[in-house]
């Protein structure tokens, strides 16, 4: 896994910055119960999401375990963050009427734990909003995937089917999906094997022999600074059972 304190300084523009960070934000929004009013968003990052959801109305709380990451995010929601482990939340129980959790549980091998202490942390009638399948939406049919596709590649830890069983066995019921753009997340093949070779695929170490091999074979691909075709990222929302937040108090209606 990325060293996060480290990769704070370039992250958001390696990552589609403001555009992607709009669309994902209007979509957890389209995703929340109306009258929601409190929102934690775990794993916070540089707060690009999150100053979005304050923005629209809500009393936004961001989480991350990343120093550095929460050193970006503090420019943008100040007063709003807490230094915590995702996994061990420093909340009681029933603190918040949301908890967003964005490109977040593909990296854990324990994903089941924020989805249970989301459950915990969670009023009755809230709900957890999460990104779902993030590998799988990040292959888009491109040449670029075709070269890439004898990578070995990790189980993903966040496929939509399991995520729905984690809630499950913290009795959340299923809410809602939706949708939205990667922006400017649309791959080259130079970006691909830059990012090959700094050792972005976990499995495949900076050095390797198959490492290499991908890299120069992208390196021979047409446009090579022509971006494919954007991913779209999905999203899901499971709700608590009991009664919701009060109406009209929050940004909008649920989505589903």
């Amino acid at each position: 896994m990325f060293d996060y304190d480290e990769e704070a300084v370039r992250y958001d523009a390696s990552r589609g910055g403001e555009p992607r960070a709009a669309a994902a934000a209007d979509a957890v929004l389209g995703l929340l119960p109306a009258g929601t009013a409190t929102l934690l968003d775990v794993a916070c990052g540089t707060g690009i999401v999150t100053r979005r959801l304050a923005a629209a109305g809500l009393d936004v709380t961001g989480a991350d375990a990343a120093c550095g990451m929460l050193r970006r995010a503090a420019e943008r929601v100040p007063g709003r963050l807490v230094l915590a482990d995702i996994r061990h939340l420093p909340f009681p129980d029933a603190s918040f009427d949301a908890v967003s959790a964005i490109w977040l549980l593909h990296l854990l091998d324990d994903a089941e734990r924020v989805v249970a202490e989301a459950a915990r942390v969670l009023r009755p009638g809230g709900v957890l909003v999460t990104t779902v399948d993030k590998a799988a939406s990040h292959d888009v049919g491109s040449d670029i995937d075709a070269v890439l596709a004898p990578r070995p590649r990790r189980a993903a830890r966040d496929r939509s089917d399991l995520v729905a069983s984690y809630a499950g066995r913290h009795a959340l019921l299923p809410a809602g999906r939706a949708s939205f753009p990667g922006r400017g997340q649309g791959r080259t093949p130079l970006r691909a094997a830059a990012d090959v070779r700094r050792g972005w695929y976990t499995l495949l170490p900076p050095g390797a022999p198959l490492t290499e091999q991908l890299a120069a074979r992208l390196e021979q691909l047409p446009g090579q600074d022509v971006p494919r075709p954007e991913p779209e990222f999905s999203l899901r929302s499971f709700r608590k059972p009991g009664a919701g937040p009060a109406p009209d108090s929050g940004p909008g209606p649920a989505d589903g």
